[in-house]
């Protein structure tokens, strides 16, 4: 028998941007169920983006996501949701996710535990279904398209009462669902046939939150109870009134719930995180030479101080998407300049290059800071430059 090649499947999301005054916001990934789209989150985004950058993204086949024609896994998934994160900036994040959307998170603590701040499963589990029955339904799409799954959709996804109550709501997922992709659909099934995270799930240390809805017949409650039982750091909660969809059926629960387990961690990255990611930056801007050569020159006495700029100011400043890593380097020359620190400034003239100022920008704005910061500075920030330039050309350090 001939085991089928897989893929990692195309993504694409939509980002919406943090509403408050907080330009540096933790991102919050979200990951919907099997035949819905990113709609499904819409009346959860809002609460979230008071405090967070909302991504949330399509499945293949799914709304704005590229159809798949190649057999994927949950692991295949996983691996384009980071790709689609790295895609948008990168860094650690907090997850949540919804059926198929919570089995992704439950593989992405499985395999890229260091780039997961916090995960919400919800409605979902380490095994759903059956391999069998998800076999099935794939032959079933295959034969009839997702329009012969709407009425028993309906009956799995909302909770007695619901379509009457909003029914706007209700056929607008229905209708999404007949729109996915039929291929795609049948893969998906595929890859949750072939699904089972049970004998991993323990190994998961990430912050968890298992909801479960009150009348959810696909995945059922004492499923999450005995997965929050199987993760060291995790709690169960039951969504009163929600069968399969409690994003869409209870958004004002869900946005709760998700900001009680994201906000603990608000800051958002461990010391260690944000040490790895300032010295990502750091080696980018300054170069692995130099990186190389202060660490190798790390004292007892130094290696506080040496972990405190690392941290602090490659880590938590100069990763900030407020600004880009142009400006940065202006305002870094202009503070230098203004200080009178002729060796930083050197190492700095250097960075601005690798930042993409050229040699003529990095001259203006020595001579815009001559203005305010005075002409004696701006002279000796042009002997560092002009030392700094010759140095490059003759690919020797400079002798600052």
């Amino acid at each position: 028998m001939t085991v089928p090649l897989t893929t990692v499947p195309a993504l694409i999301g939509t980002v919406t941007p943090v509403r408050g005054p907080a330009p540096a916001a933790p991102l919050v990934v979200l990951g919907s169920s099997l035949g819905t789209t990113t709609s499904l989150w819409d009346g959860v985004v809002g609460p979230l983006a008071e405090t967070y950058r909302v991504l949330r993204f399509d499945l293949p086949g799914h709304g704005a996501s590229p159809a798949a024609s190649h057999p994927f896994t949950l692991a295949g998934l996983a691996d384009a949701v980071i790709a689609l994160v790295d895609s948008v900036g990168g860094g650690s994040f907090h997850y949540a996710g919804i059926s198929l959307g919570g089995a992704v998170g439950l593989e992405l603590a499985v395999r890229h535990p260091d780039r997961l701040l916090s995960l919400g499963v919800i409605c979902s589990g380490p095994k759903i279904g059956t391999p069998e029955g998800w076999r099935e339904r794939a032959a079933q799409i295959r034969g009839s398209g997702t329009p012969s799954v709407v009425v028993s959709s309906a009956q799995r996804w909302f909770a007695p009462g619901f379509l009457e109550r909003d029914t706007a709501a209700g056929s607008a997922a229905l209708n999404e669902l007949s729109a996915v992709n039929d291929e795609s659909y049948a893969l998906c099934c595929e890859a949750l046939a072939d699904y089972d995270a049970t004998d991993a799930v323990g190994g998961i240390h990430t912050p968890v939150l298992c909801a479960s809805g009150e009348f959810d017949v696909a995945t059922p409650t004492d499923i999450l109870v005995n997965l929050a039982a199987s993760i060291p750091a995790a709690r169960h909660e039951l969504i009163r009134g929600a069968a399969h969809l409690p994003a869409l059926e209870r958004p004002a629960e869900v946005a709760a719930l998700l900001l009680d387990l994201f906000g603990p961690l608000a800051a958002s990255r461990t010391a260690n995180q944000t040490y790895e990611d300032g010295m990502v930056v750091r080696r980018e801007v300054l170069g692995d030479a130099h990186v190389d050569r202060a660490t190798a020159a790390i004292t007892p006495e130094t290696a506080v101080f040496q972990d405190f700029i690392t941290r602090y100011a490659w880590g938590e400043i100069w990763t900030r998407p407020g600004l880009d890593r142009r400006t940065r380097s202006f305002l870094t020359i202009a503070a230098l300049m203004a200080g009178g620190h002729e060796g930083e400034l050197a190492m700095h003239v250097r960075a601005a290059l690798a930042n993409g100022l050229t040699r003529a920008e990095i001259s203006e704005a020595i001579l815009h800071t001559a203005i305010y910061a005075g002409v004696p500075a701006a002279n000796t920030a042009f002997a560092v430059a002009r030392d700094t330039f010759a140095g490059l050309d003759a690919d020797t350090p400079p002798t600052v």
